[in-house]
């Protein structure tokens, strides 16, 4: 008699947590429906950011961040230029609200961004730019300023 009860028990047990996982795939594939719906009242922005040091945490973070805030459909930040461009729906969020959440990413005081008119995937040197910006190689591009203070350029400097 026991073991039949045990045997009830477990199969009751592995019952709903089957019933359950169902449902949860099932919410998971709903919210990624509405993540690819197209907006209503889509509207693009481009800000000037200040304060980057390097490229991997500062640029990748920013638009990495930038990419799952709510109302935001698209996020491109380019280092070398210090230009966002935001791709957003204007229904759930609004230009204040995105020059706000990029200037709270870090710690608060890092960046600073401003409305420009700028875009990002605009060329800001010709072929024959003599700018330090454009002499750079592509590691001299990637590493960090002296006082950068993000994580991953204070692990850099301790090794």
């Amino acid at each position: 008699m026991m073991k039949i009860q045990k045997i009830l028990f477990a199969l009751a047990i592995v019952s709903f947590l089957a019933v359950g996982c169902k449902n949860e795939a099932k919410k998971d594939e709903a919210s990624q429906g509405q993540k690819t719906e197209v907006a209503a009242d889509a509207k693009d922005l481009s800000l000037s950011i200040s304060g980057m040091t390097c490229e991997i945490g500062c640029a990748r973070k920013i638009a990495s961040d930038l990419s799952k805030k709510e109302g935001v459909l698209e996020a491109n930040v380019v280092f070398n230029d210090s230009i966002a461009t935001i791709k957003y729906d204007a229904n759930k969020t609004n230009k204040a609200d995105l020059i706000a959440f990029v200037e709270g990413i870090g710690s608060g005081d890092m960046y600073k961004a401003s409305e420009t008119t700028k875009k990002a995937d605009e060329k800001s040197c010709d072929a024959d730019c003599k700018k330090e910006c454009c002499t750079k190689t592509e590691a001299e591009k990637k590493a960090c300023k002296e006082d950068c203070t993000m994580a991953c350029c204070a692990e850099a400097k301790k090794a």
